[in-house]
């Protein structure tokens, strides 16, 4: 079977680490023990070097199904052949207070119909597939110790026997009807417990019912509540349990054009994303993840108000549990998914300046104060000096949301969140009784609010655009009503809608802006988010049937499993990394949102 494509992908994991399993079985991509850890499997990347755990039915003509069981992030792996039927259960046990079964990834085999032989290699490759590692049999496992100092072993445990080769884990076996052979693997050494049916039967019931019960809380009922629900469980699994930071997807390198040179890192938290990620879990009615992510976040601000910076306290992005940065490194000796060069790790635009994270950051904490807790006294002291720092810097020119790379300018979404971070905040203060200077932060709203209406209004275009003294159309303005800076039927807004419409979009997929202004080469597939922003604003704008439509044929792009990664090539491929949560979280906006207008009289016109 050839290499899976990014879209034929799984994922499991744990709420501290995420693997990819292709619709083949195999396990391609994983990084150990954190989500930002350097992987250990990294054949999605690299076909032969890579490394994967690969468990094969050696069987003529074999057909492969997937699927989630329903409600969870266990997923299932058929392989059909007129010789047999068998199927894998992979899944990670959600992390709780045991000790006995850390951060490992459980493979149920079993076999349905007929006498399969299979095939099983486990090869990892550590430290991204750059370092050596020795492997020896011990008490059943095969233990595995990278050379590199700092790298915790690793073990394979199974239920029918291995044997090393050439430095892999390697079996062969036959299972009948209703046999089954189980794997553990993960963090472990000579002292790991040995794996066994019963064990790995009751793990299995743990996390389903995690799973069951974490879903159950969400409030939804509307329509496409399956693939609202899919998309939660996505969000959910990106979220660290221990941290609560979120990341933007479990992957890196994964290319947003094939052959291109956009491959980045996406294994950390950017408060963009993760503050978006949280509205969408309050829209579905959970509040525990504002809490969590707000202890993680009071650190970062704390740490950053003392650091100081002409670049203000807040940095767009950080590691899930730490301070410190990463370097941007190329990873030269990988080939790419597909060729796809370079490989990177770290993520460079840490060091830029967003100053539109401070919108999405109290935007999020405004949402949380409403539908969750309230802010704390010393709290709001922390905000209020980060406004304070705000109130000073909104006018610089910056990266934006999307991280050019070619130097600063005026752009449009960063004044928008910039007047969201005030708006917000007298809404916050008000609401509370908070004590805020409210006449100095009035007057830096209404000054950004005209800001915008004067400068970044192009009258040629009959459009806002993307930047101060441009006539670039960029998808970003599609938060505009989201954001409620501007009614939804206002004319200004209606014309700028229909100008994306017109030159942004293609078959109802939408291109983040429409040239290639971000100091990069090549062009980039359709952004999949922007596209269901576009279609919360349809419903917005009263085109509710129109919405609906494109909500409907924009589900048709996901994968076989309901996920989506951050873009779609011409052909309707998905490229970028995968899954990615700032479309999931789009996803769910926007169905809630059309949900709700069908809900309503009236709403059967196409204007």
């Amino acid at each position: 079977m050839p290499t899976p494509t990014i879209e034929q992908h799984g994922v499991i994991g744990n709420m501290r680490s995420a693997a990819l399993v292709g619709i083949d079985g195999a396990i391609d991509f994983y990084c150990f023990p954190e989500f930002d850890s350097p992987s250990v499997f990294a054949a999605l990347l690299d076909p032969e070097k890579g490394g994967s755990f690969v468990i094969e039915p050696l069987m003529a003509g074999v057909r492969t199904k997937q699927l989630y069981l329903s409600d969870t992030n266990i997923l299932v792996t058929h392989f059909l052949s007129n010789e047999g039927v068998a199927e894998i259960t992979d899944f990670m046990p959600v992390i709780g207070d045991s000790e006995k079964w850390p951060n490992r990834i459980v493979r149920i085999l079993r076999v349905i119909k007929g006498e399969v032989k299979f095939r099983l290699r486990c090869a990892p490759r550590f430290d991204y597939a750059r370092g050596r590692h020795s492997a020896s049999i011990e008490n059943g496992a095969v233990i595995f110790r990278p050379e590199k100092e700092g790298l915790a072993a690793m073990s394979l445990l199974a239920t029918v026997p291995l044997k090393i080769e050439e430095g892999d884990a390697v079996a062969e076996f036959t299972l009948r009807p209703d046999e089954r052979a189980t794997f553990s693997w993960g963090s472990g050494s000579e002292d790991s417990d040995p794996i066994d049916e019963e064990g790995s039967a009751k793990l299995l019931g743990e996390a389903l019912a995690y799973w069951h019960e974490w879903i159950g809380q969400s409030t939804y009922k509307g329509r496409w509540r399956e693939t609202v629900n899919r998309s939660a469980l996505m969000l959910k699994l990106l979220t660290s349990h221990q941290y609560g930071s979120m990341i933007a997807a479990p992957t890196f390198g994964l290319p947003e054009r094939l052959g291109g040179a956009r491959n980045w890192d996406y294994r950390l938290t950017w408060l963009r994303d993760s503050s978006f990620m949280l509205y969408a879990f309050m829209r579905l009615g959970f509040t525990e993840e504002m809490r969590q992510f707000g202890g993680w976040m009071r650190e970062r601000v704390t740490s950053g108000l003392k650091r100081g910076g002409p670049d203000g306290p807040l940095k767009p992005m950080y590691r899930v549990h730490d301070l410190s940065d990463g370097p941007e490194e190329v990873l030269d000796h990988l080939s790419g998914y597909r060729d796809s060069r370079p490989v990177r790790i770290g993520n460079a635009a840490q060091s830029q300046l967003q100053l539109d994270v401070y919108g999405e950051l109290m935007d999020s904490i405004y949402l949380g104060s409403k539908y969750a807790n309230g802010v704390s006294n010393d709290g709001w002291k922390r905000l209020r000096s980060l406004l304070d720092w705000l109130a000073g810097n909104w006018n610089r020119p910056d990266e934006g949301i999307w991280e050019v790379r070619n130097g600063k300018q005026h752009f449009l979404h960063s004044r928008l969140m910039c007047w969201v971070a005030f708006d917000r905040a007298i809404r916050l203060a008000e609401k509370r009784s908070l004590v805020a200077p409210l006449g100095a932060w009035l007057e830096i709203r209404d000054t950004i609010h005209e800001d915008i209406f004067d400068n970044f209004w192009n009258e040629k275009r009959n459009s806002f655009v993307q930047a101060k003294g441009s006539d670039v159309l960029d998808a970003s303005v599609l938060l505009m009503p989201l954001m409620r800076f501007i009614s939804a039927t206002d004319p200004r807004w209606l014309s700028t809608m229909a100008a994306i419409e017109e030159h942004l979009t293609e078959g109802g997929l939408v291109y983040r802006y429409a040239s290639c202004t971000d100091g990069l080469d090549g062009q980039e597939g359709t952004f999949t988010a922007c596209s269901f922003w576009l279609i919360e604003c349809l419903a917005r704008a009263g085109q509710v049937q129109k919405a609906r439509l494109m909500l409907d044929r924009m589900l048709g792009f996901a994968n076989h499993l309901g996920l989506y990664s951050e873009e779609l090539g011409s052909n309707g491929e998905q490229l970028g990394n995968f899954p990615q949560a700032f479309t999931h979280l789009a996803l769910i906006s926007a169905a809630c949102y059309v949900d709700r207008k069908l809900s309503e009289p009236k709403n059967t016109t196409w204007e």
